[in-house]
C-alpha cells in the first residue's frame, strides 16, 4: 500500500521538451540540486507506488520556473507524453537540513493558524502559494478561505512540533 506520508511532491511533469524524450517540469521546491543533480529519483502516477527513475540532467530554462529533464528510459517524445501529469517524488527523510527560521512546505500544511494574545484558532494552513511573495492559504473554522502574506510581520511566531502558527493581520485581511 502506498503510504502518502512518507514521500513528498517535489515537482509535477507538465510537457514533453522536443524529441528526444525530455521532459519540463514544474518545481514545488526550493532546492534546484533536486533538479539539476544526477541519480535517483521517484515518480508518481496519481496515488500509486513510486517508481524509481534515474536523471541524468537537469537544466533550469533561463527567465522560468521550469526546469527540462533527461531521464533514463525515456526516450522518444511519445515515452515522455505517456508520464505528463505524474509527480516527482522524493522520501520525506531526505530533506535538507535548514536554518533558522526556514521551514519545510510539508511542515506548514495542516498547522492551526491562531490569533491575538491568547492565541485562538481561527483555522488550519492547506496551501503555500509560491511567488513573489509568499501566501499562506488559511481555512478559517467557518470554511471560508483566505491570503495571508508569509512574511514575519503578518506572522510573527511559527512552532512546527506544536502544530500551530500565530497571524496577525492588519485590518480587514481576514474579511477579503
Amino acid at each position: 500500500m502506498f503510504e502518502k506520508d512518507k514521500w513528498m511532491t517535489i515537482g509535477e511533469i507538465v510537457a514533453p521538451q522536443g524529441l528526444r524524450g525530455d521532459i519540463r517540469i514544474k518545481p514545488s521546491s526550493d532546492f534546484p540540486e533536486r533538479f539539476t543533480k544526477p541519480g535517483k529519483r521517484w515518480i508518481q502516477k496519481a496515488n500509486e507506488l513510486p517508481t524509481e527513475i534515474k536523471l541524468k540532467k537537469g537544466t533550469l530554462i533561463p527567465g522560468k520556473s521550469i526546469y527540462v529533464l533527461s531521464i533514463e528510459g525515456v526516450s522518444n517524445r511519445t515515452s515522455a507524453e505517456e508520464i505528463i501529469g505524474w509527480k516527482i517524488v522524493m522520501p520525506i527523510n531526505s530533506r535538507p537540513m535548514l536554518r533558522k527560521g526556514e521551514y519545510h512546505y510539508f511542515d506548514l500544511i495542516g498547522l492551526e493558524a491562531r490569533r491575538g494574545p491568547k492565541k485562538t484558532v481561527i483555522g488550519y494552513v492547506t496551501d503555500l502559494i509560491k511567488g513573489g511573495n509568499d501566501l499562506l492559504e488559511i481555512e478559517l473554522v467557518g470554511g471560508k478561505k483566505v491570503l495571508v502574506p508569509f512574511v514575519k510581520e503578518i506572522v510573527p511566531e511559527i512552532e512546527i512540533k506544536e502544530q500551530w502558527l500565530l497571524i496577525n493581520p492588519p485590518p480587514g485581511l481576514l474579511e477579503l
